[in-house]
């Protein structure tokens, strides 16, 4: 009972119903036209038959052989049976000379609707009749409407029980597909309500048939699968926080002892230096996750403009290529082709940056890296390569986690947020990251679509 409650005010059932009234109420107005159409057809198609017959009658009459008619008439009048059609013949003072039909009024011309009695019948049934002057007489023609009525009567019903067939079946299929539609919102409901109740992994049943149902469940998914990564992303963040400051907040605890225990100006001052170091390192991986969940969030879409990637790597090379020659390493730029983005100028440079700075920091002295830019008419493709060791195909899944380090990169300064950072920023900019084999090396591919020059920038 509560189920039938819950359908009848839902919004399905409701615009089933009001598709049914709707279905209903056009049957009807069909039904309606078409009846008066067919009435008036067959009115028309008995009056024609009168005008013939009055017609044929009237031309055998001879003004010099009156009795020719009188006999025609009486002839029609014997061959109808059944009373079906009525045959009279008055003289002018209104005396019947032939036919069966007798009037219980003066003949008045023309087309007119009688009742039997009214011509002499001992039934009720109506007659279509019309009344004519053929010389000195009064000619009368007359049809039973019986027939016609009967029809009439047999396509009304027609109507009517189409009209109460087509109603169950609408309130019968109305109600069928809005308790399916219902059904797949209670799916709808009952995985969002699971959701709020802690179970992320819930997600809405689809039916596979392309519909809009489907599709707004699909775009749900995506949504819920999208928070589902955000909040591990957050779980992890939180392990990771807990699992790499412990470290350097031991180290701040030991180094503040260190120096609380010595009286030496000089060792508590040493101390406090070191203390200060680490300090500062926690602080850096604290700015840096803040700085990712900014990124994350979108906020600095709103200083989107248009950006030449080729530009961009220009400006990094001639930053880090001194650098690159320090640490016994080179960094080129080969091609170059103006590629514009739509993107915010200085994360994308801090993005190029950072693919740079980990090549230089995790890769032996002589190792060469080189950097390109280039288009394929709908996207611009950076790529930054080297010849290092390059990264197992097992761990490229999981360097863009953040605080995530390999172990052989723990023993080199850095706090795991290098990666993160270039993938957060790539996703802000709808670009695809990848990270292929050099071989040897590694090879990291960021792809972004292009904006034409001439299109007018428009915020996301």
């Amino acid at each position: 009972m509560r189920r039938t409650s819950q359908l009848r005010r839902s919004t399905p059932f409701r615009l089933a119903l009001a598709f049914a009234v709707l279905l209903i109420g056009s049957l009807l107005l069909s039904g309606l036209v078409v009846y008066q159409i067919m009435s008036s057809e067959i009115s028309d198609r008995v009056d024609e038959e009168l005008q013939r017959t009055t017609a044929l009658l009237s031309a055998g009459y001879d003004q010099n052989d009156p009795g020719t008619l009188v006999a025609a008439v009486q002839d029609h009048a014997d061959l109808a049976h059944d009373g079906e059609q009525l045959f009279g013949l008055w003289d002018q003072q209104g005396t019947p000379v032939a036919g069966s039909m007798r009037l219980s009024s003066p003949v008045v011309p023309g087309l007119a609707t009688k009742s039997g009695r009214e011509l002499g019948q001992s039934g009720d049934d109506a007659y279509r009749v019309l009344f004519s002057a053929v010389g000195a007489y009064s000619l009368g023609v007359a049809i039973d409407y019986a027939e016609t009525d009967e029809l009439r009567t047999l396509v009304l019903s027609g109507f009517a029980w189409a009209t109460l067939f087509a109603s169950v079946l609408a309130i019968a299929g109305g109600g069928f597909i809005a308790s399916r539609v219902q059904r797949r919102l209670d799916a709808i409901g009952a995985t969002m309500n699971a959701v709020s109740q802690g179970l992320v992994g819930a997600r809405i049943p689809l039916l596979g048939n392309d519909d809009d149902i489907d599709a707004l469940s699909t775009q749900v998914n995506a949504a819920l699968d999208r928070i589902t990564v955000l909040m591990e992303g957050l779980r992890q963040v939180g392990y990771d926080i807990a699992h790499d400051l412990r470290t350097p907040l031991n180290r701040i605890r030991i180094a503040l002892e260190r120096a609380s225990s010595h009286a030496s100006s000089s060792e508590l001052a040493a101390g406090l230096r070191e203390a200060t170091v680490e300090l500062e390192s926690a602080t850096q991986t604290f700015d840096a996750l803040l700085r990712i969940a900014q990124i994350e969030a979108g906020a600095k879409r709103a200083r989107f403009q248009m950006v030449d990637l080729a530009d961009v790597l220009r400006d990094v090379h001639d930053a880090y290529a001194e650098v690159a020659i320090d640490a016994g390493k080179t960094l080129s730029l080969g091609q170059a082709a103006n590629s514009p983005v739509s993107g915010d100028r200085d994360l994308l440079v801090q993005m190029c940056a950072n693919l740079v700075e980990n090549a230089l920091t995790h890769t032996p002295p002589g190792t060469k890296i080189a950097m390109q830019c280039a288009t394929n008419g709908r996207t611009a493709r950076l790529r930054f390569s080297d010849n290092g060791p390059g990264i197992p195909a097992a761990e490229r899944s999981r360097v863009f986690q953040r605080l995530y380090r390999m172990d052989k990169s723990r023993s080199t300064p850095g706090n795991g947020l290098g990666l993160s950072m270039v993938k957060a920023i790539a996703d802000l900019h709808h670009a695809t990251i990848a990270l292929e084999d050099a071989r040897p090396g590694l090879d990291v591919v960021v792809d972004f679509p292009l904006v034409s020059r001439a299109e007018p920038y428009q915020s996301v």
